[in-house]
């Protein structure tokens, strides 16, 4: 990231990593430090990688699980901080969060990052038609309105609605296989953006046809 002046440009690798910050970062009160956790280290090399950072991977213990790790880039930068508080994003967001000022344009790009971040797709065979698979792709938050908006500007875009429901301590946004058929292909356009492999890897067939 080498922002220009006082003014952070639009990209798709910004896009992304502004997904990646929407579900797994933080954005620190004292109003410069951007965090990013994951269990997946490859999603953190390819943030890192989209921002430009040099700074050192470290690693992190769960509060509730000790065994289990996560990974985790620091950074500071008041430019960059600022520019996220403008589009929408904020300290202690979980739960606040609502829109974000993404242009259309990156839309798509954004939507891959919060897909990887904190999202899910779902490929199975149909229990009752053994010759066809279900698909299901599937964005998380804490925050309903959040959702709402992410749901109104997919249907914007592509006319396709999913539906969102609660689960045990947070609200999810699916798209079925109609839809998802139709979604997919936008937020993987092509091999040559940023992406986190495994999940990618579940419907390259599927992008491919």
């Amino acid at each position: 990231m080498k922002p220009k002046g006082k003014k952070v440009q639009w990209s798709l690798e910004i896009a992304y990593a502004v997904g990646l910050i929407t579900t797994d970062g933080s954005l620190s009160i004292n109003k410069r430090t951007i965090d990013f956790t994951s269990k997946d280290k490859e999603l953190v090399r390819t943030f890192r990688k989209c921002l430009n950072l040099k700074n050192k991977i470290g690693y992190k213990y769960s509060s509730k699980e000790k065994i289990r790790k996560y990974w985790r880039v620091q950074f500071g930068n008041i430019i960059f901080y600022k520019w996220l508080l403008k589009i929408g994003l904020m300290p202690n967001k979980t739960k606040r969060i609502g829109l974000l000022r993404i242009p259309n344009r990156y839309f798509f790009d954004f939507l891959r990052g919060h897909l990887d971040g904190d999202g899910c797709i779902r490929k199975f065979q149909d229990p009752v038609y053994p010759n066809s698979q279900r698909l299901y792709t599937i964005f998380y938050s804490a925050s309903f309105n959040h959702l709402k908006w992410l749901q109104q500007k997919i249907n914007f875009l592509l006319n396709i609605h999913g539906f969102i429901g609660p689960t045990t301590r947070e609200f999810r946004l699916t798209f079925a296989k109609k839809e998802s058929l139709r979604l997919l292909p936008k937020i993987y356009p092509s091999r040559d953006i940023p992406y986190l492999k495994r999940k990618y890897k579940k419907i390259e067939s599927l992008l491919s046809n």
